[in-house]
């Protein structure tokens, strides 16, 4: 009997691609559940009663909540093909990257492109020194998980597809090539892989969304 895995998502959502891209290097057959994000269904309210958002992982009937959390669970239910390593201070230096991606890159790259003026710049300068760390992490590997992608890589897919569509809409440059040329190497590395591309937005449609997004924003602004 096959098992059952089902993934909630939103289909723009970074943090959803982390989910199925996992599921994909397993090699785990799933169904994905398209959430409306302005009308959230039934469902993922009753699985994700805290957060009310995606991406959830169903399995066997049962919610798991938190793209990094199911990471973690995703490496533990299915052994093939993994995603952190086996030593024990390797697998603490890999969550600690991770949740750094989360909590202060991600924010500060993302907020980098919504914002204006002297906020913004703090952000951007917020935003260069993550990418500088994140560079030197990257010295002499492949990926942030040696030779082969890994959890933190699946992490930071944000950098390398979600932002450039960002860095386009907001009309900035964060991640160049020659202060980063690491990341900007792991980037290409990264987007070479099948799996990365089987599930990947397309960038058409990404910027077509953050683009409608700005103007409604501007809009917004303008009759106030």
């Amino acid at each position: 009997m096959a098992e059952e895995v089902k993934v909630f998502r939103s289909w723009g959502s970074p943090f959803s691609y982390r989910v199925e891209l996992a599921l994909r290097l397993k090699g785990v057959a799933y169904e994905y559940i398209e959430e409306d994000l302005s009308n959230k269904s039934t469902l993922l309210l009753e699985y994700n009663p805290v957060h009310k958002k995606v991406p959830v992982l169903l399995h066997h009937g049962k919610p798991i909540a938190e793209s990094l959390v199911i990471l973690e669970y995703i490496e533990e239910t299915w052994q093939e093909n993994p995603i952190l390593p086996k030593d024990p201070r390797e697998r603490a230096v890999v969550r600690f990257w991770s949740r750094f991606l989360d909590d202060k890159c991600s924010l500060a790259l993302w907020m980098s492109c919504w914002t204006e003026g002297e906020t913004q710049q703090n952000f951007m300068e917020q935003a260069k020194e993550c990418l500088h760390l994140l560079e030197e992490e990257l010295k002499g590997k492949k990926f942030f998980g040696g030779d082969s992608i890994g959890m933190v890589d699946i992490a930071a897919s944000f950098i390398a597809h979600w932002l450039g569509v960002l860095e386009e809409v907001a009309g900035i440059s964060l991640l160049d090539e020659e202060k980063y040329p690491n990341l900007c190497k792991w980037t290409e590395e990264f987007l070479k892989s099948d799996a990365v591309m089987e599930c990947l937005p397309k960038r058409a449609n990404l910027l077509a969304f953050f683009q409608a997004r700005k103007h409604a924003i501007s809009a917004t602004k303008a009759s106030v």
